[in-house]
């Protein structure tokens, strides 16, 4: 227990440079947050539901971080700073980085799969500060969620997503080697500009090739009118 305490520790360390001692991030109101939820998660999966929620509310009171007691949290979650919430249905991996004001919010159950209404993250994903990701998608492993972006569907493995609604960016997150703090590329090969006009183009393709596919839709469709009359 006091091992695996140690390597949690460490491992917030090594994503956040600021604290100077493991005794300074047992402090850190995500790490009380986790602490609190594995209990009030112990007690919901023993359907003692009542006092898993009174362990959340108090959670919340001293964290301002809301972690329903049913969602699933693997080693190593860190949230940094806080005002963050997840929902009940929520399933998220190992190594997982999440910064403030982050919701991973639920949407109608007849929308998911087998009740599934909440984001499922794979490991080693980030996710940055005012990142909304809603619903019953699948965030690939080691993926980038940028600050405020708002994702509403399946995010590739290893994909940086930025924008409102989100999309990759030409830049994948296997281009960095370190860690990326709040999940945003700053680095001068990240032009926004550029991102934004290969983004459009793309567009332009798709648009094309649905109009495409309209045109022999309708041409068939012609041609088979044009049968049945010469028939008739």
């Amino acid at each position: 227990m006091k091992r695996e305490l140690i390597a949690y520790l460490d491992s917030i360390k090594a994503r956040d440079p600021a604290p100077r001692s493991r005794w300074e991030i047992m402090l850190y109101p995500g790490v009380l947050a986790l602490g609190m939820h594995r209990l009030a998660h112990w007690l919901f999966n023993g359907e003692l539901y009542f006092l898993a929620r009174l362990v959340n509310h108090l959670s919340r009171f001293l964290t301002a971080i809301d972690i329903h007691p049913g969602a699933q949290i693997g080693a190593n979650f860190f949230i940094d700073h806080g005002f963050t919430v997840i929902g009940e249905t929520a399933k998220i991996g190992n190594n997982v980085t999440i910064y403030q004001n982050v919701t991973l919010g639920g949407t109608n159950p007849a929308d998911g799969v087998g009740g599934q209404r909440h984001p499922l993250i794979a490991d080693d994903v980030i996710i940055g500060s005012g990142a909304q990701v809603l619903g019953p998608i699948l965030v690939g492993r080691g993926a980038r969620i940028g600050a405020n972006a708002v994702v509403t569907r399946d995010v590739p493995e290893g994909a940086t997503m930025v924008g409102i609604p989100a999309r990759p960016t030409l830049i994948d997150a296997d281009t960095f080697n370190s860690f990326v703090p709040y999940g945003t590329p700053c680095t001068e090969r990240f032009d926004p500009q550029s991102q934004q006009l290969e983004l459009l183009k793309c567009e332009v393709e798709t648009l094309r090739g649905k109009l495409a596919k309209l045109i022999d839709e309708r041409d068939a469709a012609a041609a088979a009118i044009s049968t049945d009359r010469q028939s008739a």
